[in-house]
């Protein structure tokens, strides 16, 4: 009988000593694994993909964490939980991280991949279930164990996924205690005493819950906020854009922290792109249907929780938009190119409401997508739809963000894609333009500590000329 993730919480026990339980258990599972060969590591990293990737299990997980958060489709969330496990998995089963990963005779340097330890996995409520699965595979391939706190809202989701994790490990023979999870109630002092007591967070979720985790005294890697903007350039294929954008948009209600949240378009295709967007199921709001849905989206400003992420009807109604707003599939919100605090349409929404700004060219374009992420979303990324490469180069010169996406569905692509390079995650790292540790996908590489082997070589030591030669001739001794 597999055992459960967490032991119940008594009421008389301190969130220190449920805590240290728990990091016992860890330890002790980490004794026995942390002496497995690569196959056997990759055996375990395919068993916890399985989990989630079964069929009914996907869907049954999807089908919970709806009904638990309220956020996204059902229909979206078994996408996410096949598609990016799936992905990580092909990632995952490309890589080395036991014994030599790296000899380079030339340099004399031979590198030795060991665990980091325990890592805390702090889960959004936007994800109960892929999010867990996706970090304790990525920590398992290091030879880790893992402990997951979840969002509160998606508590009971993320513990049956946990259950899963740990029925599959035991199939195969391995301590079920690799992967646990926080027990319930879970509140913000079990999750800071996780954070205190491991020896790595990896925090995807809240911007407060990231601070917390680089505040904690622990080694950690949080993810920076996402408000994705897009421009649409003069060259851009308009109906392409319009449908990814569309699909993308629209993906699990907006919930992705890769979805659009704005798009700027060129002033001389300004018409024919909101008109290619509204066939693509756009609905463009009027000035007063536009102030009812800032006045509801958010309350004292904060988002309204009971409007995120809801299917189009639902807003629609919730607004009191028109009977043509409510079949369509998102809302286009035309703002002027103000940004700021006293300007929440330049925010993440978390909805199917998509501002669209105008610019009178690609400079202008540049410059205030660049002025929405230093609002929100610093570092996070950005797409252009365009057949101008030279607009490409630029945004990725001049443009502080981590990745600049080119004719893609944004959410499908950001986070990884069969059709880019970049690896699968559902954790982004933002840089130090976010406060981010990470500019990179999360990846299995933050899972593991290097040992490096030193040999001797043959002397590589330059002459002074060589090094110094060109500064003295310009500018002197």
């Amino acid at each position: 009988m597999t055992q459960p993730a967490a032991p119940s919480a008594n009421s008389n026990d301190t969130a220190e000593h449920i805590i240290a339980n728990l990091i016992a258990r860890s330890r002790t599972a980490m004794a026995i694994f942390e002496r497995a060969d690569q196959a056997r590591v990759d055996e375990a990293v395919t068993a916890l993909a399985w989990s989630l990737y079964e069929p009914a299990r996907a869907k049954q997980l999807a089908e919970m964490a709806v009904e638990d958060t309220g956020l996204g489709t059902v229909e979206s969330k078994i996408i996410k939980n096949t598609r990016k496990t799936f992905g990580t998995l092909r990632d995952l089963s490309r890589a080395k991280t036991v014994g030599i990963i790296e000899d380079d005779k030339k340099l004399g340097l031979v590198k030795y991949a060991k665990p980091v330890g325990i890592v805390a996995a702090i889960a959004p409520s936007t994800n109960p279930a892929a999010t867990p699965v996706n970090k304790a595979m990525m920590a398992i391939k290091g030879r880790n164990a893992v402990i997951v706190a979840p969002s509160p809202a998606g508590a009971s989701t993320t513990a049956k996924t946990v259950d899963y994790m740990r029925a599959e490990l035991k199939k195969i023979g391995l301590p079920e205690d690799l992967v646990q999870v926080l027990p319930s109630p879970v509140n913000k002092a079990l999750t800071q005493e996780l954070m205190n007591q491991s020896d790595l967070i990896v925090c995807t979720g809240s911007q407060n819950n990231v601070r917390r985790a680089y505040s904690s005294g622990t080694p950690a890697i949080g993810v920076g906020a996402g408000n994705v903007p897009v421009i649409i350039d003069s060259t851009a294929n308009l109906a392409d854009a319009a449908a990814k954008i569309q699909q993308s948009k629209c993906f699990d209600n907006a919930t992705s922290c890769s979805s659009e949240n704005s798009v700027t378009i060129l002033d001389d295709v300004y018409d024919a792109a909101i008109t290619a967007l509204q066939a693509a199921g756009g609905y463009v709001c009027t000035v007063e249907e536009k102030t009812k849905i800032q006045s509801t989206l958010w309350v004292d400003g904060h988002l309204n929780r009971h409007v995120i992420a809801k299917d189009p009807d639902v807003l629609a109604k919730t607004c009191e938009l028109s009977a043509e707003a409510a079949g369509a599939n998102f809302f286009i919100v035309e703002d002027d190119n103000a940004v700021g605090k006293d300007h929440p349409f330049s925010d993440e929404k978390l909805s199917l409401v998509l501002t669209v700004y105008r610019a009178k060219n690609f400079q202008a374009a540049k410059a205030h997508v660049q002025n929405i992420l230093n609002f929100v979303g610093m570092g996070h990324s950005v797409g252009i739809h365009t057949a101008n490469d030279d607009h490409v180069r630029e945004l990725a010169e001049d443009l502080k963000v981590v990745r600049v996406l080119v004719n893609q569905a944004h959410t499908f692509g950001n986070g990884g894609s069969f059709n880019n390079g970049l690896n699968f995650t559902l954790s982004m790292g933002c840089g130090t333009w976010a406060g981010n540790s990470i500019s990179e996908n999360l990846n299995y590489k933050h899972f593991i500590n290097i040992t490096h082997l030193v040999r001797e070589i043959p002397e590589d030591k330059p002459s002074e000329e060589e090094l110094f030669g060109g500064y003295w001739q310009k500018f002197g001794k």
